[in-house]
């Protein structure tokens, strides 16, 4: 086996062990669309649009794009992240997580004002991030969300991806596209 082939067969393995990590840390999980569709379907999302958009492959990146919510939603810690996929992977996990501890309207305006402090990976991932919240809105939004709530979400979603603006141009302009087409489905 070639040192590419290794490295490639390393790489593919790191992704694919993370996927299997987020699956099984978010089986009952499920998006609060009117759909309930399983959360590992945003996971996946993520993870597709950050290897879609990319230059250069990054399998870090796409492993922390399936695991970005492991350490907000299921109890994971860095310490284990870190263990498994090493430090790269659960710098970036832990670098586009909320501290959940504090109240969601803090968390939403640190997410904010932190954006444009963010490394550019972790910034791709919030924009990702927020490409797929967008447009689960726009096919299935939550029951219990009217029109504003859902174009509060826009508007915020925008005001966190204008802080991530300048590393992916790529994925810059799939959010502008999502955003639009969230605002036309209320």
């Amino acid at each position: 086996m070639s040192p590419y082939d290794k490295v490639l067969r390393e790489h593919v393995a790191l992704v694919t062990r993370a996927a299997d990590f987020a699956a099984r840390r978010h089986a009952d999980q499920r998006r609060k669309g009117a759909a309930r569709e399983p959360y590992v379907n945003h996971l996946a999302e993520v993870a597709a649009l950050l290897a879609d958009t990319v230059d250069e492959p990054n399998a870090w990146l796409i492993a922390a794009g399936w695991l970005h919510d492991t350490v907000e939603d299921t109890g994971t810690t860095h310490e284990e992240l870190a263990s498994l996929f090493g430090s790269v992977v659960a710098d970036l996990v832990a670098e586009v997580s909320d501290d959940k501890s504090l109240p969601k309207a803090e968390r939403k305006r640190l997410q904010v004002g932190r954006a444009s402090h963010k490394s550019p990976d972790a910034k791709a991932i919030k924009i990702a991030d927020k490409i797929s919240n967008l447009r689960s809105l726009a096919s299935s939004p939550p029951d219990d969300w009217d029109r504003t709530r859902v174009l509060d979400y826009v508007t915020w979603a925008e005001n966190v991806v204008a802080g991530c603006r300048g590393t992916n141009p790529a994925l810059e302009s799939i959010f502008d596209q999502s955003a639009v087409a969230a605002r036309r489905a209320v």
